[in-house]
Order: C-alpha cells, then sequence, then structure tokens
C-alpha cells in the first residue's frame, strides 16, 4: 500500500534521507544545501511511501515532481530520483538532545526507520544530516 507522506526527501549516495519538521523549519532549505553537495532530489512538501521486502521506499509524488521551494525564489524545478530506499528520517527539532546514545525509530509505512532529531538553526546543517546519515542510517540492500 503507498501513503502520501508530508516531508520532504533527498538521495544521498543512493539512500534516501527523510527530512520531517513543522512548517517554516527548513526542510526545504535543508534540502537545498544537501543538494548543493550533490544529493539528489526526490520530493518536497510531499513523497510516496510504500513497503517493499520490508522496508521503505520514497518516490516523488507526481502531483510536485521535481519542484523545490526556494524561501524568496519560488518553486524551482530540478532534476528527480526516483524511488529510494529510505535509510534515515532527519526532523527539524528546536528541542533537540545536544547529545544522543542511539537513533530513534520511527513506523513508516508500516516499516521502522531509524529517527534523529537535528536542531535547525545551525550554518552546518546540512553536514550534520550526513553525518547522522553515515552513523545511524540503515545500509543499502
Amino acid at each position: 500500500m503507498t501513503v502520501a507522506h508530508q516531508a520532504t526527501c533527498v538521495a544521498v549516495r543512493g539512500r534516501g534521507l527523510l527530512i520531517e519538521g513543522p512548517p517554516g523549519s527548513g526542510k526545504s532549505s535543508l534540502a537545498l544545501a544537501l543538494i548543493d553537495r550533490g544529493a539528489v532530489l526526490v520530493g518536497d512538501d510531499g513523497v510516496l511511501v510504500e513497503a517493499r521486502d520490508g522496508r521503505a521506499w520514497a518516490a516523488p509524488h507526481p502531483l510536485i515532481a521535481g519542484k523545490l521551494e526556494v524561501r524568496n525564489l519560488g518553486l524551482i524545478d530540478l532534476p528527480v530520483a526516483g524511488p529510494m530506499p529510505l535509510a534515515l528520517v532527519i526532523r527539524l527539532d528546536d528541542g533537540a538532545e545536544r547529545y544522543i546514545a542511539e537513533a530513534d525509530a520511527v513506523l513508516i509505512a508500516g516499516c521502522m526507520v531509524p529517527l534523529i532529531r537535528l536542531w535547525p538553526d545551525t550554518p552546518i546543517l546540512a553536514l550534520r544530516a550526513e553525518l547522522a546519515l553515515d552513523r545511524y542510517g540503515l545500509a543499502i540492500g
């Protein structure tokens, strides 16, 4: 079963990084910064998620595929990655813990995905997101 999930997703080295947070928290800005570092857009502000062989996969939503909202500029067109296995959820959270011992987990489309909360107001958020993916994200395959 495919479900619509309100979040932004980018592909980083073959793994899906799902970015969640309240409106205005910087989901699209983090995606743009990650794209600048080599990631590819899967979907902004909405993706389709389905379970495949016990793993959650994110795909572009056909109504907004290839569109990324850039604050103060509007919607821009970008290349899009096809369906991508979700490796990590980043939740932008002003109350994120300073240190963590391990990742939390969240159930998406019936599959458990590691979850890391990151404080959104930092100029190196994209680097932190990549480090979190390397440290806590599910492996490919």
